[in-house]
């Protein structure tokens, strides 16, 4: 394995201004915590972020200094305006992809101007990439801040080796299909060899937008896309579960747990740590620990909730309401139950130190962490594996990725407000063997399955990746082969050419008659024939008086209907044999109501062919009704004297032929001449 390019919207630490100083703290995040604590055991290693300063707040002497201590500890920096942050960072992507990612389309946003500004910096990072990039990197891109990039680096550096990882939701392709933009962000993404998702759900409604958007196959978890192979697959992030599970035993953390119990006593207490996000889910929370409280007056006094809301996006209008929202219903559950001796609520709008967020873990005997929509949620990790062997419950939202791997948890919706009031009551009374017994199988889970290894597995399915791509390469035409090719033509007395028209010489088009051949492709055709040494034949599905109108101008031979008829380079069309029609009437029926049953779908005719053609269908459904029609098909025609053709979109039944007498001929005389493949 070669070195690891790590290329995300932020950095693993960022720059702070401190008075007149700067000084670089590590970033908050999942991804950088996760990371951040393998950077060592990936060997050399460098990291491609944006450093948390709008570029023009600094001096170039600042600039200079940053990018020095940044290159010390294996980070590159991609400096950005706060114009740029404003309309790439807080505008496309928190206003428009988070939201709509996260199936909140009342806040969604489509705004070109952001689209703008979310491509450009995506081309900025890009630049920073190919400055930096080497032969044998493994590039592995993060997030939705980029989703772009991966096509872009691809465009430059074709071999590359890249992966994707999407750590929030991807929505259905019904709310996918709202962006303006989904194409160009789906062929972004495919830009990279490997795209990966925290669950199953997200790696199926991709592969749904991308046959039912961009066309592609999709078989297996695998995508082809031209002559790419691309994996899409589910890697659930861990996370470093001894670290945590060790924590209790630190003296720091020690001394954050006895501050903690001075101030709550011995009441019982269930925390809940989360950005202030309306994806989290915080004000339902709070509305099912009032209904909790209002339906259990004997635990009033004997029960603290600890609220830390971490600041999350400040200066956007929905965060900046939702804050408001919270310290209100805050100030009303404490107002309505709490007494001069007691405090509800435990309120903390601020980030957590490790120590003092592992103190937290220990002392809490319940956690609730109920998103709305959350991509995994590592905070529930954290909380089990920071329990070891003591009692706690973990209350989980069944809409977080999480919910997948830790099913002895209490899962609930977390829009049933009843239901998490109930679940609260549940977890305070179970007892102490069960809640050990729970937390002891999913912290087996977590420990198998740690940060370390999802890291791993990732990058080795990545490498996996292109192995499978290196062999499907080694069957196409190498620029070897070309060479030998060409000179194998240049020193030929006599060629045969057979070429395919439809999906080769000429894309697929939606409308078979829209596929008419360019001036440019005319003109190609036009100089192989007028060679004599050439002998040019022009195979295609078409019926022979389009291919009339589109080719008899030029001096070659064609063949309508996948052999049904030829007309030499010089004479007239021939059938191939007796020819019959009449097998239509019984055939047609079934065409068309697998017609009626797909939209989108049609039935052209052809003189001795009945072709189904379903390009314009979706996707999913038409390669459903094709596979049943042409199971339906073989049955029918078992005793006919049809065949059965299926091809790129269609299935076509006609009329078996054998082949022409003089083409039989021909490549004969062609194989004895020792012309191979």
């Amino acid at each position: 394995m070669g070195r690891i390019v790590i290329v995300s919207n932020r950095l693993p630490v960022h720059a702070v201004r401190r008075g007149r100083h700067l000084q670089l703290q590590p970033s908050v995040g999942g991804l950088a915590t996760g990371l951040g604590s393998l950077l060592d055991s990936f060997g050399e290693h460098l990291w491609i972020g944006w450093p948390g300063l709008p570029s023009e707040s600094l001096s170039d002497q600042e600039r200079a200094r940053i990018g020095e201590r940044l290159a010390h500890i294996g980070c590159r920096p991609v400096p950005l305006t706060e114009g740029q942050i404003k309309s790439y960072y807080a505008g496309f992507s928190n206003k428009t992809l988070w939201p709509l990612f996260h199936y909140f389309i009342q806040y969604t946003r489509y705004d070109r101007s952001l689209w703008e500004a979310y491509r450009a910096v995506n081309r900025l990072f890009s630049d920073a990439v190919l400055a930096a990039a080497r032969p044998d990197d493994l590039i592995w891109i993060h997030d939705y801040h980029l989703l772009l990039l991966p096509a872009m680096v691809r465009e430059r550096l074709p071999a590359a080796t890249i992966g994707f990882f999407l750590h929030i939701p991807f929505p259905s392709y019904e709310v996918f299909r709202l962006l303006p933009w989904r194409r160009e962000i789906l062929e972004g993404m495919l830009g990279a060899d490997l795209v990966g998702f925290h669950t199953y759900d997200y790696v199926s409604h991709f592969l749904s937008a991308v046959r039912g958007r961009l066309g592609c196959d999709t078989s297996l978890g695998r995508v082809a896309c031209g002559e790419r192979l691309i994996k899409a697959d589910s890697f659930p992030m861990g996370i470093d579960h001894d670290r945590f599970a060790r924590a209790a035993s630190l003296p720091e953390v020690r001394r954050e747990i006895e501050k903690i119990r001075s101030k709550v006593g011995e009441t019982k207490v269930i925390l809940s740590v989360d950005r202030v996000d309306y994806s989290k889910g915080i004000l339902e929370r709070l509305e099912a620990y009032d209904l909790f409280l209002q339906r259990n007056p004997h635990y009033r006094g004997k029960v603290t909730l600890i609220l830390v809301g971490v600041p999350s996006r400040e200066g956007i209008e929905h965060y900046d309401r939702l804050k408001r929202q919270l310290h209100e219903l805050v100030g009303r559950v404490s107002g309505t139950y709490g007494t001069l001796e007691w405090h509800p609520v435990w309120y903390l709008h601020t980030s957590l130190e490790f120590a003092e967020l592992s103190a937290l873990y220990a002392v809490a005997d319940v956690a609730l962490v109920t998103p709305l929509r959350d991509g995994m949620n590592l905070i529930a990790k954290e909380f089990v594996a920071a329990k070891g062997d003591q009692p706690g419950v973990l209350v989980l939202s069944e809409l977080a990725g999480a919910a997948k791997e830790l099913g002895e948890a209490l899962i609930v919706n977390p829009n049933n407000v009843e239901r998490i009031a109930a679940a609260i009551e549940k977890a305070l009374s179970m007892p102490r063997d069960e809640q050990i017994d729970r937390n002891r199988q999913m912290q087996d889970r977590l420990r198998r399955y740690s940060v370390q290894r999802w890291a791993r597995h990732f990058l080795d399915e990545l490498l996996a990746v292109k192995d499978r791509q290196t062999a499907l390469a080694a069957r196409r035409l190498s620029p070897h082969l070309r060479a030998r090719l060409a000179a194998s033509y240049r020193e030929a007395q006599r060629r045969l050419l057979l070429l395919d028209y439809d999906g080769t010489l000429r894309t697929f088009e939606p409308q078979p008659e829209r596929a008419v051949p360019d001036g440019a492709l005319l003109e190609l055709l036009g100089h192989l024939a007028s060679d004599p040494a050439n002998d040019v034949l022009l195979v295609s599905g078409r019926d022979r008086d389009r291919l009339e109108r589109w080719f008899s101008h030029l001096p070659l031979g064609l063949v309508a209907e996948h052999g049904a008829w030829i007309r030499p380079r010089t004479g007239t069309w021939e059938s191939l044999g007796p020819l019959t029609s009449d097998w239509k009437r019984e055939i047609r029926p079934l065409l068309e109501t697998c017609t009626d049953h797909t939209p989108g779908a049609y039935v052209e005719e052809k003189e001795f062919s009945l072709v189904w053609h379903y390009r314009r269908s979706d996707p999913e459904q038409g390669a459903l009704r094709a596979r049943e029609l042409a199971d339906a098909l073989m049955h029918l025609t078992a005793t006919l004297a049809l065949g059965v053709l299926e091809g790129e979109k269609v299935i076509e039944v006609r009329f078996n032929v054998e082949s022409p007498r003089e083409l039989r001929q021909l490549l004969r005389e062609l194989a004895q001449g020792g012309i191979t493949g």
